[in-house]
């Protein structure tokens, strides 16, 4: 049983809602989310993730192409 199973809270600045996804913390500040604490994942929710999501989705076009 995982730790999102257990119920884990995101660990985004201000919100407090049921973490959906566990993602590495260096990405999620990469990707403009304000994270607190310095653990090597951050566990995020799903209005979290998507914004995400968005905010990455030129830099995975872009590692697509480069090495697709």
């Amino acid at each position: 049983m995982g730790r999102i199973e257990k119920g884990e809270k995101c660990n985004v600045s201000g919100c407090g809602g049921e973490a959906l996804r566990s993602i590495a913390t260096d990405k999620v500040k990469a990707a403009g989310l304000n994270v607190g604490g310095a653990e090597k994942r951050t566990f995020i929710c799903k209005e979290h993730y998507k914004d995400f999501k968005k905010k990455t989705k030129k830099d995975k076009t872009l590692d697509k192409w480069r090495y697709g």
